[in-house]
């Protein structure tokens, strides 16, 4: 009995790197978090109990701790600050992710030469690139101070000197795949350096009350590379998302423990550098003396942010047995959805022989269920070719049966439309208060928005029975 209780102690056991889920055989795929090639070999420990020992700091009542040694220091930058909750709580530990080239480093370096005062000097240290390259972007983007300190390295153990060196207040590592530690097997990058890594840094921020900022890779698929336990060490997850062929980019609240998860921070990128933008409606819009059939305006919104857009649509006779369907901005199933009860529900017929191109302006992402109604008028708008009212925007989800549902935060949309000069705006039935001087139509179903294009459903039946051909 004793042999085997002790075969039964030395035999291996094997566990899952990601969500260290156990079993006593190996799996080249874990069954509980569905990770590839995570579960590794460990020895299984012996059965030990721990004494009690003496505390470092005494139990106090929730109410007599001293919440002042947490209070929030702004970044300089005021849309990060919206997305971290008012801004860096000393101690936390942030992580931003993001595409290459989307701007990380750009908006980063701007936030260290901000921050940066003689009584909280930064740290800035890149594994990335050469001091001297990051020197040029900083004199393009006017981030120079002289409380901001630089530093090239890619050994922990060299990281961890220039804190004791510096000793600064705010530290930004960029990226935390690309420094390893020399008591830990493995290439940068690889899940046992990236765990050694930021377990190091968050014990060294706890411990000096620094904060710090990880720039951190994403996989082909948008999510965070490394092990999953980096998005659990960590206090705030910050995802740094935008197309590199326009201006707008979005910061997005993925964790955070010190403030809401739903704020969104908007940036424009341009040749100077990162700028934050309060009212960044006007990357949405165009402008027009007269309005221009094709086109209508919604309010989406980002978090809890709302923002007005604008859905443009374009149909055109086809040249091919199967008409084209192009969309960008949109998705291409709620866009055929809209195509769909356009046909049945509003008796448009003419879209479904024509190529359609749907897009937004200023390369904003319309995903929510709340831009239904305004793809389908402008959809309607243009297959009539008759323009919708100036200064009208629609909010609204559209279902299959053609009714118009209701959407949330229909109150904040609405304020947001009429703030920017708005004074028309189709929106589901019961919508709350509404913003004195804005008129508002409650609309049922598609029936009830296609009346404001008056000719538009005559129109497109008249061109629908025009490609008809002769009997």
């Amino acid at each position: 009995m004793a042999a085997r209780t002790k075969s039964a102690k030395d035999r291996p056991s094997y566990r899952c790197t990601e969500c260290g889920w156990t079993t006593a055989k190996w799996l080249g795929r874990c069954p509980e978090c569905q990770a590839w090639g995570t579960v590794e070999e460990y020895g299984a420990p012996a059965v030990r109990t721990t004494a009690a020992g003496r505390v470092s700091t005494a139990a106090l009542p929730i109410g007599q701790v001293d919440a002042r040694q947490a209070a929030a220091r702004s970044t300089g930058v005021a849309e990060l600050d919206r997305v971290l909750g008012g801004g860096l709580v000393p101690g936390a530990v942030v992580l931003l992710a993001g595409e290459p080239g989307v701007g990380k480093s750009t908006l980063l370096l701007d936030v260290a030469a901000k921050a940066a005062s003689d009584a909280h000097p930064t740290l800035y240290v890149t594994g990335e690139e050469s001091a001297s390259q990051v020197r040029l972007r900083a004199d393009r983007i006017n981030a120079l101070h002289d409380h901001l300190y630089l530093a090239a390295e890619t050994d922990l153990s060299a990281v961890l000197g220039h804190l004791d060196a510096v000793k600064p207040s705010l530290l930004i590592l960029d990226s935390v795949q690309t420094v390893a530690s020399p008591e830990i097997d493995g290439a940068p990058g690889g899940m046992a350096q990236v765990r050694e890594v930021a377990g190091a840094l968050i014990r060294a921020s706890k411990e000096r009350g620094m904060s710090t900022l990880l720039v951190g890779h994403v996989t082909k698929d948008g999510a965070i590379a490394g092990p999953r336990l980096l998005e659990h060490l960590v206090d705030v997850v910050l995802h740094f998302e935008g197309d590199r062929h326009a201006r707008l980019r979005l910061v997005r609240g993925i964790k955070n423990r010190y403030g809401a998860t739903d704020e969104v921070g908007c940036f424009e990128l341009h040749d100077e550098g990162i700028t934050g933008l309060t009212d960044p409606s006007g990357l949405f819009l165009t402008r027009r003396s007269a309005p221009v059939p094709g086109t209508c305006l919604t309010v989406t919104l980002e978090g809890r942010r709302p923002l007005v857009a604008e859905v443009q649509a374009l149909t055109v006779d086809s040249q091919i047995p199967s008409p084209r369907r192009t969309t960008s901005g949109l998705e291409t199933s709620r866009v055929s959805m809209m195509l769909a009860v356009l046909e049945q529900r509003g008796r448009i017929t003419a879209l479904g022989k024509r190529d359609i191109y749907s897009a937004t302006v200023g390369g904003v992402k319309l995903s929510e269920p709340a831009a239904d109604l305004a793809i389908a008028l402008a959809l309607a708008s243009a297959a009539s070719d008759s323009p919708l009212p100036k200064n009208l925007v629609a909010i609204g989800e559209v279902g299959l049966a053609g009714e118009v549902r209701r959407v949330t935060g229909v109150q904040r949309r609405l304020a947001e439309a009429h703030r920017l000069g708005f004074t028309h705006a189709l929106v589901p039935t019961d919508p709350g208060k509404i913003p004195a001087g804005m008129r508002v139509t409650e609309v049922a179903d598609v029936g009830d928005a296609l009346r404001v294009l008056p000719r538009g459903r005559k129109r497109a039946q008249e061109r629908s029975a025009g490609d008809a051909p002769d009997a």
